[in-house]
């Protein structure tokens, strides 16, 4: 089977890295040790994007030294003195000397800049052969006709072929997607669908669009203002100020970098004030000009307020415009706005299962930590729903919300003050899309941008919401046999956790995660009253998705059921291994306790020992055993010594704790010695899902979480909730 691919192109500005960068993807989730590498390098491998993107987001071992065959100087010296052969070989001998550390390789070619562009192709396909690699062509249809686009496919594999490559796919960048099935109906038509399967990849505009930090780099400029995360955002345009004040701003447009002279405090002062109000163009930033700065009370007044970039040069006005057109976009790994982007783009136009074929990849008999992040993403996107984000002014939700939108994994509705929102989410350089609210009957925005695929945004505050007062009324009805007046009602539904809740309740959000700002009780509250639980389900549990290097392992419960009761710990530990299927992690549970077996007595044994009975009664079809040490269930020559022969000993990927406290000690404990990543917790048992995120979450916890809703949110759209009790007049005032 093909243990490497090759990337080879036949021009410069393919995306070529953006297709090294998903096949990197894909094979990091079925291999356990993967490696990168590059034949010819710029200057040095320590300065290569490709290889310091692929070492800095995979975590590679190899040195960069390690990672490279040779350098461009080089390959044209090895040329002129007709040494083809000793290149070949030089490069051939050092990715071999990587390849015994890796199961499978990645080897992006050459990139047609500043080599033997005449034989440059045919020098990639001899590499391939001789490093033994598979091959996967890349090329573009950017600026080309049908007949062009096919001819250099033909041209190329052809090539490729010729020299003895092993050709297992085709990729073809920048097809404009009125012409997909013309090109794939002429590729098949010119018989070249035989030689191998043609993946088109359509053009994605943020990709050649390059960052303000790209800008400064290539002006060679200072940074005057901003912060640290709004240098990621990406240039849609270039905008010269040159004109004053209201003339510009009627000009203004979404994601411009303004270039303008230093000693404009006008322009300076509007942009800033542009970069804060939701009803105007944010820019991207500011460009100052000729040397010059604006006096100090103005920069005063900007920095901290805007977080809008400012970067400073000594050239002038029409120089720095020349300049910044001349800056090319790079997926590198400062951007990592753009990476989501290409690995969204990527799988949502390549069969990733068919590709994984082609490479005859191994079956995966463990569920890895990435794999399964994966696999959150995967399954979000089968089915996309909508779920509601109460926490819209949190900086970490607004990032997590431009990762999801670009890796599409579902509608996201923020709720909060659209001015106070849009702020925030200018001073962490987040651009939010334009969109309607829902009206008062509930009904979704119409999209305003994007294409049908896209996710939206859409932006509510419940106290102006025109649904405020419908829930207001319904909740009143779920609620007033408890004594809830009409006026508490109104009170409670304009906070943001109760209105979410009810937003899920009445299906214009299929589910809602909260508590990056909130208690855990503030979160879930809401749902206990008018969610519930599902149907023969007595308790909301949790669980947190442990993901070790070994493997990703359940636990529960660690947050919610103080101390459970025999049945509570018999339905906990049911509820999670459906949890763990669902996630596609094959539930073998381990009842916890402090002794094994029959080896210890004593009340707090007795209820492990009697929820073990109850769970395999009322569920025989799972692997349960209890009550188990966690040595015993996880470590299988403990588990020989102190219950031999048992399914689940050695073996567990479900643990149910006997309390709480040991849950959330032991939880803590292994996510901070074993470096592993806690995912949760979890909440299992509601009729529709409602998450709870820790106030320490990263972005990377609201993603996972959001998808893990998302996941959970498919599976539960079938059940019934409650209904509201029929309207009483008689009873309505009191």
């Amino acid at each position: 089977m093909p243990d490497s691919l090759y990337l080879a192109t036949n021009e410069n500005a393919t995306g070529k890295r953006m297709v090294a960068l998903g096949v990197m993807e894909l094979a990091a989730r079925r291999f356990r040790r993967v490696i990168f590498f590059r034949p010819v390098v710029r200057d040095s491998a320590d300065e290569d994007q490709s290889i310091r993107l692929m070492r800095s987001r995979y975590q590679l071992p190899a040195s960069p030294q390690q990672m490279f065959g040779v350098t461009r100087k080089e390959a044209r010296q090895m040329l002129a003195a007709d040494r083809y052969d000793a290149l070949i070989q030089r490069i051939q001998q050092k990715f071999k000397s990587l390849q015994e550390s890796a199961d499978f390789a990645v080897v992006e070619g050459t990139s047609f800049q500043g080599l033997a562009t005449e034989i440059e192709f045919e020098l990639n396909a001899d590499i391939a052969v001789n490093l033994g690699c598979a091959i996967m062509s890349v090329y573009s249809a950017a600026n080309r006709t049908l007949e062009e686009s096919v001819q250099s496919i033909r041209i190329g594999n052809d090539s490729l072929t010729d020299h003895g490559g092993q050709l297992v796919a085709t990729v073809v960048n920048q097809v404009e997607p009125e012409k997909q099935d013309a090109l794939r109906s002429a590729y098949s038509v010119a018989g070249l669908a035989g030689a191998a399967p043609i993946y088109m990849l359509p053009e994605e505009p943020s990709l050649r669009q390059p960052t303000v930090r790209e800008i400064q780099v290539g002006l060679g400029a200072s940074v005057l203002g901003g912060d640290e995360s709004t240098f990621d955002r990406e240039v849609a345009r270039l905008k010269v100020a040159a004109m004053l004040l209201p003339d510009f701003l009627e000009r203004m447009q979404a994601g411009s970098l303004v270039i303008t002279p230093g000693d404009r405090s006008d322009i300076i002062v509007g942009c800033a004030l542009a970069s804060l109000h939701s009803g105007s163009p944010s820019p991207a930033g500011l460009v100052l000009t000729g040397g010059l700065l604006p006096p100090l009370a103005v920069r005063r007044m900007v920095n901290p307020t805007s977080g809008l970039p400012i970067l400073t040069t000594k050239v002038d006005t029409f120089t720095a415009a020349t300049m910044a057109s001349n800056v090319r976009a790079e997926i590198g790994e400062h951007s990592p706005r753009k990476i989501e982007s290409a690995l969204g783009l990527f799988e949502r136009s390549i069969d990733i299962e068919d590709l994984a074929k082609r490479l005859e990849a191994p079956g995966v008999q463990r569920v890895t930590p990435m794999l399964f992040e994966h696999s959150l993403i995967q399954r979000a996107r089968e089915k996309r729903v909508r779920i509601v984000l109460p926490e819209g002014h949190d900086p970490r939700i607004l990032q997590a919300v431009d990762v999801l939108r670009r890796r599409d994994v579902a509608d996201i509705v923020l709720l909060g003050d659209p001015e106070k929102i849009r702020g925030a989410a200018s001073q962490v350089g987040v651009m939010l899309p334009e969109l309607d609210a829902f009206d008062a009957n509930g009904n979704a925005p119409k999209k305003k941008r994007g294409s049908e695929g896209t996710p939206t945004v859409e932006i509510i505050h419940p106290p102006s919401s025109p649904l405020l007062a419908s829930f207001v009324e319904e909740y009143y009805q779920l609620r007033r046999h408890k004594g809830l007046t009409r006026d508490v009602a109104r009170d409670r539904m304009q906070e943001v956790s109760y209105f979410g809740t009810m937003m899920v309740r009445r299906g214009l959000a299929n589910g809602m995660v909260s508590g990056a700002m909130h208690t855990t009780a503030a979160t879930i509250r809401p749902a206990f009253e008018f969610i519930k639980t599902r149907p023969g389900i007595n308790c909301v549990s949790s669980v947190f998705l442990m993901c070790l290097k070994s493997g990703v392992l359940v636990y529960g419960d660690c947050a919610v059921v103080p101390n459970p009761t025999a049945e509570q710990l018999a339905e906990i530990a049911s509820c999670s291994a459906d949890t763990a299927s669902q996630f596609g992690i094959e539930p073998r549970i381990a009842m916890l306790s402090y002794s094994t077996g029959e080896s210890g007595h004593g009340e707090d044994v007795e209820r492990v020992r009697t929820a073990t009975a109850m769970l395999k009664k009322a569920r025989p079809e799972l692997l349960v055993e209890g009550p188990l040490q966690y040595d015993a269930a996880i470590d299988p020559s403990v588990a020989a010594a102190k219950l031999p022969g048992s399914k689940v000993a050695g073996r567990a990927t479900v643990f149910i704790f006997p309390d709480l406290n040991t849950g959330n000690n032991t939880y803590k404990a292994v996510q901070r010695s074993a470096n592993a990543l806690a995912i949760g917790p979890v909440l299992q048992g509601l009729r529709r899902p409602v998450n709870d995120l820790s106030r320490g979450c990263t972005v990377a916890d609201i993603v996972n979480t959001v998808a893990i809703t998302a996941v959970q949110a498919q599976a539960s759209q079938s059940i019934a909730l409650d209904p509201v009790p029929p309207h009483n007049d008689e009873e309505s005032d009191s």
